[in-house]
């Protein structure tokens, strides 16, 4: 039996319910970790919802620089007072700050890189902790990725297919967007496509208390979220799910390249189409015509939002069922563990 510490990026719940996708790979790794008999802890922000022992971190807003001072020391202080109470096999940290409290040396020490490569000081690949190793959630995040001694390959992420529904109802007229409210997510431009092709766009996600986040809601968002658009707010995932059935599709407008869009997978799973900018990891699994439309301009968006009815719901959900397993995602994890907890079981980049 493992016992693993995952330490979450601290300023954002985890649980199925997150809004951002390593909150929602952390929360399936407990999940998963859990049911195989595993023993898991989580740090986390307070509210999150886990299966194994969650040790909370509270975060109290705005998220500027005062808070993070304090909070990367809470969580510096939670991860030894843990360490130091728990035999724990291995820490595996998610937080895009992971580096701000990183622990000392001893425990083996995965880190999952889940955003873009520009979101990352350089020094993280070149630190000289030992027993410390990085991966990548998808082969496309990875090729942006400098070359690393310390990078392993990379574990694609996955959903929990069995809670995703096996057929749907029929469709509605409005089209669909999900995740955290920020400018590089580039919902403005989902809402000029959806404009363009006279398509009501539903925008579900949360504003979380960062002024770059609030303010670009306030500026961008708010003055173009006339009837028929509208903002939802944060949803959980029964509702999440309930939307995605029910959406004529999925529109991606971000304007970074995705590391892995478990949205993406997510629509699909529900026999939904995605529209998606031609960038990143999307890029490597929509197939035009049969499960969306890859696309390079908001004209080309509002085109593709009018052509998913030719889409079969069929097509979308067997690529979800060949590709988005979090069973998979876990198994693969678990087996990065044990490797990485075996003298010279991990082969990494020359």
């Amino acid at each position: 039996m493992l016992t693993v510490l995952q330490v979450a990026y601290p300023f954002a719940p985890v649980s199925l319910d997150a809004v951002g996708g390593a909150e929602q790979v952390a929360a399936a790794l407990d999940r998963g970790l859990t049911a195989r008999g595993h023993r898991s802890i989580v740090i986390a922000c307070a509210g999150s919802q886990t299966c194994g022992r969650l040790v909370p971190i509270e975060v109290c807003p705005p998220f500027d620089v005062r808070a993070r001072v304090s909070v990367h020391r809470r969580v510096t202080e939670a991860i030894r007072e843990t360490l130091e109470s728990t035999p724990v096999d291995l820490v595996h940290m998610h937080g895009l700050d992971y580096h701000e409290y990183l622990p000392a040396e001893g425990v083996p020490v995965l880190a999952t890189l889940h955003m873009p490569v520009s979101y990352y000081p350089a020094s993280i690949f070149q630190s000289s902790r030992p027993h410390t190793i990085l991966n990548c959630v998808s082969e496309a995040q990875r090729r942006t990725f400098p070359r690393c001694t310390q990078i392993v390959d990379s574990i694609d992420n996955g959903i929990p297919l069995e809670l995703f529904p096996r057929s749907s109802g029929p469709r509605e007229e409005f089209a669909l967007a999900l995740g955290r409210i920020c400018p590089e997510k580039g919902f403005h431009l989902a809402l000029e496509a959806a404009g363009q092709a006279g398509t009501p766009l539903w925008i579900a996600g949360s504003v979380f208390p960062y002024q770059e986040h609030e303010q670009y809601f306030e500026r961008e968002l708010l003055p173009r979220l006339s009837p028929p658009h509208r903002f939802l707010g944060p949803v959980g995932f029964a509702e999440k799910v309930e939307l995605l059935s029910r959406a004529r599709c999925l529109v991606l407008s971000s304007l970074v390249a995705e590391s892995a869009s478990l949205a993406a997978m997510e629509a699909m799973a529900c026999g939904t189409p995605v529209v998606s900018f031609s960038r990143g990891a999307p890029a490597t699994f929509i197939e035009n015509g049969k499960t969306g439309f890859q696309v390079n301009s908001v004209k080309e968006m509002a085109a593709a939002i009018l052509r998913c009815g030719e889409i079969h719901a069929e097509d979308c959900r067997r690529r979800a069922r060949l590709s988005f397993s979090a069973d998979r995602m876990v198994n693969r994890y678990i087996d990065l563990y044990a490797r990485l907890l075996t003298p010279s079981g991990i082969a990494v980049e020359a």
